[in-house]
């Protein structure tokens, strides 16, 4: 938001999109497509800054990170992985010339093929990708690195994909605590960290382990966990400050910042689902 506008930001397989609207959201105008038609996954904006960020790539583009500082007028690309394109610009000058390319390495190879999730934490900005790893920056974007806290953790070699791939699509911060955060990753679960992502503990346990017993889908909750091809994670603010889940079979809250989770499914009318919200001013609606 600048000034009396509000900026709507959305992502999708043809680029990031700006919607404009006035004070009372009474009127609304769009932008866009940007980012050079990419596919964007997710795109925040700083409130207090302006800047806003825009995560995505696919296995032609590779990875990046879009920045714009001018309320999305302008976009420029942090590039963070390569993918088809530039194998094929690296073998054909005349295309490269084409598309404007220019060899230029990729701080992280190929090791991922999309950014889905971003995170703005205090001064830091955090994007979670697809194969599941936790990248932060301290220069808003610019320039990044690994957190190898969460990489190297014990269960990794656990982890395994969803349906769209092992995928870290979620990062839920703590307003008061930048050292809080929550990530979640498909399917492996919540991870926490209390110590700016120093260290990780995993967090699926059931508040009552013997609500997760007798369903016989594969992805129920079962021996003491909730499952762990969690979709959503949502951190909800006052009775509390609770966080909440949508998995793949059903909606958990904890109120112990995710150490236990208690089945809160009954009354919807599908235990699979993607979209969750937390009320910004009450923690026990969602």
């Amino acid at each position: 938001m600048s000034g009396t506008a509000i900026h709507l930001l959305v992502g999708t397989t043809k680029g990031a999109f700006v919607l404009d609207g006035d004070a009372d959201r009474s009127h609304w105008a769009v932008r866009g497509p940007y980012c050079d038609g990419w596919p964007i996954n997710h795109a925040i904006g700083d409130p207090l800054t302006g800047t806003m960020w825009a995560g995505g790539g696919g296995d032609w583009s590779g990875a990046g990170v879009w920045r714009s500082d001018d309320d999305g007028r302008t976009w420029a690309l942090t590039k963070l992985t390569s993918g088809q394109m530039d194998a094929w610009a690296a073998d054909d000058p005349g295309f490269a010339e084409s598309i404007g390319w220019t060899e230029a390495p990729a701080p992280f190879g190929e090791t991922f093929s999309q950014v889905w999730s971003l995170g703005r934490v205090g001064a830091r900005l955090y994007a979670g990708t697809k194969p599941a790893t936790l990248l932060v920056s301290d220069d808003d974007g610019a320039t990044w690195e690994t957190v190898k806290g969460l990489t190297d953790h014990p269960s990794a070699p656990e982890w395994g994909p969803g349906a769209a791939g092992l995928v870290l699509h979620t990062i839920v911060t703590d307003p008061q605590d930048p050292e809080k955060m929550w990530v979640g990753i498909s399917a492996a679960g919540v991870f926490a960290t209390e110590d700016g992502g120093v260290t990780w503990e995993r967090r699926n346990d059931l508040a009552d382990p013997a609500d997760g017993e007798g369903h016989a889908h594969p992805a129920a909750a079962s021996d003491g966990h909730t499952g762990f091809c969690v979709h959503h994670i949502e951190r909800a603010v006052g009775d509390g400050d609770p966080l909440y889940q949508q998995n793949h079979h059903g909606v958990w809250h904890s109120r112990d910042g995710g150490r236990s989770w208690h089945d809160i499914t009954a009354g919807l009318p599908s235990t699979f689902g993607f979209p969750l919200w937390a009320h910004p001013r009450d923690g026990r609606t969602n």
